[in-house]
């Protein structure tokens, strides 16, 4: 037969008390561990680049100097000509079939900016070896990649004027949002 034990609601007591403290307890500033970061490690870290693209470094590349470089350190996961693997995604093609029952996303057909094509290289490829790849030879990826697509000429020059200026098959495929509570500009970026 089933017994009423009396300490049992006292110790659910004790335990949503230890939920709610537990981890306020955590966020206390007094265990004296770690700093506040420099102003030279926030802007080493502050490598974000926006639909505008203002904060692309210097440097350039091109599709024809981009070749080689892809082929060393991108083709072994989205194929010789950007066609995908079984390692990584196409980059090439699906132009016209966002809208088709079988869409194709890629850089040229899904793709809204350039400008954040260089900023996902640069932050997170190659895959095994992210943030290797230095300012021109991101471009000149990039440029490549942009070649292959149709969008830019093989000696076409990338860089920080020439990237923001090319135009995207699919720029304006996106659509803001118009929540008033989120804060987004137009473009995706808050205010």
């Amino acid at each position: 037969m089933f017994r009423h034990n009396r300490s049992l609601p006292l110790l659910f007591a004790w335990i949503a008390v230890l939920a709610v403290v537990w981890p306020l307890a955590g966020q206390s500033p007094n265990y004296g561990v770690g700093r506040p970061p420099t102003a030279e490690e926030v802007r080493a870290w502050d490598i974000a680049i926006g639909p505008d693209g203002d904060e692309l470094p210097m440097g350039e590349g091109t599709a024809a100097e981009g070749k080689q470089i892809y082929q060393t350190q991108c083709a072994e996961c989205h194929g010789s000509e950007g066609q995908g693997s079984d390692q990584g995604g196409a980059l090439v093609g699906g132009q016209g079939t966002l809208t088709g029952s079988n869409p194709v996303k890629t850089v040229g057909s899904y793709w809204p900016y350039a400008t954040t094509l260089w900023d996902y290289i640069n932050r997170s490829m190659p895959f095994y070896r992210p943030g290797t790849l230095t300012d021109d030879q991101v471009y000149s990826v990039v440029a490549l990649i942009l070649h292959l697509n149709g969008i830019v000429g093989d000696n076409e020059v990338m860089n920080a004027e020439t990237l923001p200026g090319v135009e995207m098959p699919n720029r304006n495929g996106f659509v803001s949002d118009p929540r008033p509570d989120i804060g987004l500009t137009q473009q995706g970026r808050t205010k």
